[in-house]
């Protein structure tokens, strides 16, 4: 059977969709190769943009095609991979896409076919709803980033934030002004990691980015390190990160 290239075009009901990315695995478990298909409308010719975007996963047995429509289904560079998230030796199937805009949101989604029944495992919308904190500035040239409903607190230190940044917000004792809040923005980021090298299955981990005032202003990113418990994705480790300042010497 003749697949599909990149960039080709096949019509389906009454559009014409073109092939974003193309992957074979055996994401059945039967044994035989399967194909993995992303198509999506080209026809804006925004760059790399694509909307009406569909995952397609062809059975390499029977031939039989299951289509799966995508909640978000529009934005640039959408791509496929396929690794083994729920740890049962057959690849799972990741849809990324990237929103575009200064935001650097992205839409991502984790499907198993194992056995032909096809099972989401992540949804983007879902996780974002669940990941959602609160940016409070606090005295002293300090930023608290709490969830109530995870149950969890970091604090930012931006003293090193400068003294044009800092007047803003604090008087010269260190209190604030008045309230000042951030904001943590939905999921940026979603990278398969392996965790096991004996194993092979693959983690993932989630990136949020902590944001200040405005969107250009980065305190740091909530970092999630996530795991399949046999029934969803199971939260292993979950940290901040901030960016580094040059070094000043104090010796």
């Amino acid at each position: 059977m003749h697949s599909p290239m990149p960039g080709q075009r096949y019509t389906s009901h009454a559009s014409r969709l073109t092939l974003l990315d193309w992957k074979r695995g055996d994401v059945t478990g039967d044994g035989i190769v399967d194909n993995v298909y992303l198509y999506g409308d080209t026809s804006a010719g925004a760059g790399n943009f694509a909307d009406h975007i569909t995952l397609v996963i062809e059975d390499g047995f029977s031939h039989k095609q299951t289509k799966v429509p995508l909640k978000n289904n529009a934005g640039y560079h959408a791509r496929l991979f396929l690794g083994d998230f729920s740890k049962d030796n057959v690849p799972d199937i990741l849809v990324s896409i990237d929103s575009g805009g200064s935001g650097g949101y992205g839409f991502f989604y984790i499907y198993s076919c194992k056995n032909n029944i096809l099972h989401e495992m992540f949804d983007v919308d879902h996780y974002n709803q669940a990941h959602k904190f609160h940016v409070n500035y606090e005295d002293f040239y300090k930023v608290g980033v709490g969830s109530p409903t995870l149950d969890v607190l970091f604090t930012i230190d931006i003293s090193n934030k400068g003294y044009d940044y800092v007047s803003k917000y604090y008087f010269e004792n260190g209190k604030l002004k008045q309230p000042v809040t951030g904001e943590v923005l939905a999921l940026g980021a979603l990278y398969p990691i392996v965790t096991n090298e004996k194993r092979m299955g693959y983690d993932i981990l989630a990136f949020q980015r902590i944001i200040g005032t405005t969107n250009a202003d980065t305190l740091g990113y909530v970092e999630n390190l996530l795991t399949w418990n046999g029934t969803q994705f199971q939260s292993m480790r979950l940290t901040v990160a901030i960016l580094g300042t040059k070094l000043i010497s104090l010796y």
